[in-house]
């Protein structure tokens, strides 16, 4: 029994000590890791240099729609072309006629193109009225008018000017004027006093040259 106990006591102090070796082993291991470990933050530290955390937040990163860019320098010099084109100083008087009431047209175009444009031959696809503005204002808005109706290919529109009936003198003020930037514009190949049911004497009836056969 005593031989018995002697061997058993022996098995156990062996198996304590292989026990102890495996947990210096392992601390040992965990020891060179962690070496290594900070060896390696030493070095990514020392390559990217000093760092700042940054702020957390839990919004999302979503792109803000920027606004188009506008084409003001485009508008502005557009503007400068309609003054320099559309001059006061024109004399229109001796291609006005005034058979029935007062018309124009250019050369080549029918003599009977007028009457037909004021019995409604040509159905209207568009309308400005002048009312209100200065004569700089007018210019510009019915040389915009006439260029973007021609380039969506209307062919007939109407112009209200006026009747002068609120203007000093009771004479319409752009009444002339229309006529004169009218007869400017290569789009514009004829017009004609509108009838009594489309504005009388205060209203233009105008014919547009075929979309691409502006002279």
């Amino acid at each position: 029994m005593k031989a018995k106990s002697l061997d058993q006591l022996k098995a156990l102090r062996e198996q304590l000590q292989r026990q102890h070796t495996e947990r210096e082993v392992r601390a040992t291991h965990r020891a060179e890791q962690a070496v290594r470990e900070a060896a390696d933050n030493n070095v990514f530290a020392s390559a990217v240099g000093p760092v700042r955390a940054l702020r957390r937040h839990d919004r999302a990163q979503v792109a803000r729609a920027r606004p188009e860019p506008h084409p003001r320098q485009r508008e502005l010099d557009e503007r400068q072309a309609m003054r320099e084109a559309l001059s006061d100083e024109v004399d229109v008087e001796s291609l006005l006629l005034t058979d029935d009431g007062l018309s124009f047209r250019r050369p080549g175009v029918g003599p009977d193109v007028p009457a037909r444009l004021r019995r409604g031959q040509w159905a209207l696809q568009g309308e400005l009225d002048l009312h209100g503005l200065t004569r700089e204002a007018a210019r510009e808005a019915l040389a915009s008018f006439v260029r973007e109706a021609h380039r969506r290919g209307h062919r007939c529109v109407r112009v209200v000017h006026g009747k002068g009936h609120g203007s000093p003198g009771r004479q319409p003020v752009l009444k002339e004027k229309v006529h004169r930037w009218l007869a400017q514009r290569s789009e514009v190949i004829a017009f004609a006093q509108a009838s009594a049911m489309h504005g009388g004497a205060g209203a233009l009836l105008v014919l547009l040259a075929p979309r691409g056969a502006a002279r």
